[in-house]
């Protein structure tokens, strides 16, 4: 079975991508969610946090504080360095885990940071949604209701995506002008083959 990647920039519409292949039959891995759940539910990544950035983070129920993490690792990029060194292995084992018992030609893991991880070697194949800067400004202030400045922050923490399109088997334009899901159809059609 392959592994395929799918990537891209913050607000580029990989979730969208992904939920696209999802009803085509693919299992979809979406790794940032998961993240999302091991900071929260793991007790080893609890204890990591805690010990890089103290027990602040976490709130009265053990739920981490995301706005108050953010602050800190993306103006900070040796502890966005630790906390992805750290979680990123645990997310890919899981992943690992997770692909052996799905069915079917391929899966897909959606995560933003594949290149800047260095987990781009663990795929078959790598798809790589784009989309203009300024459209992914805006999706992202509207969606996460954070300042331009702030997506920009997070924007400057990831590769850059001409970069990404170079290193892509795959490229998505989801530009607003070009359709989505003949892109995807033909992708899915290329992997189911």
């Amino acid at each position: 079975m392959l592994k395929v990647g799918i990537t891209g920039g913050i607000g580029s519409g990989k979730s969208t991508v992904c939920r696209v292949f999802d009803q085509l039959g693919i299992p979809v891995f979406y790794a940032d969610e998961e993240a999302k759940r091991f900071l929260n539910e793991d007790d080893a990544v609890r204890e990591y946090i805690i010990e890089l950035f103290g027990e602040d983070l976490y709130d009265t129920n053990n739920k981490l504080i995301r706005p108050k993490l953010a602050s800190l690792i993306f103006n900070d990029k040796l502890a966005l360095s630790k906390i992805n060194s750290f979680l990123h292995p645990v997310v890919i084992n899981y992943f690992n885990q997770w692909a052996d018992q799905q069915k079917g030609p391929y899966v897909i893991e959606e995560a933003a940071l594949i290149y800047e991880s260095g987990h781009d070697k663990l795929f078959d194949k790598i798809i790589v949604v784009t989309a203009p800067l300024e459209i992914r400004i805006s999706r992202v202030m509207e969606r996460d209701s954070i300042s331009r400045e702030k997506v920009l922050e997070r924007i400057n923490n990831q590769l850059d995506e001409e970069t990404k399109r170079k290193k892509a088997d795959f490229i998505i334009e989801n530009d607003n002008r070009q359709m989505l899901i003949p892109q995807i159809i033909n992708i899915h059609n290329l992997l189911f083959s």
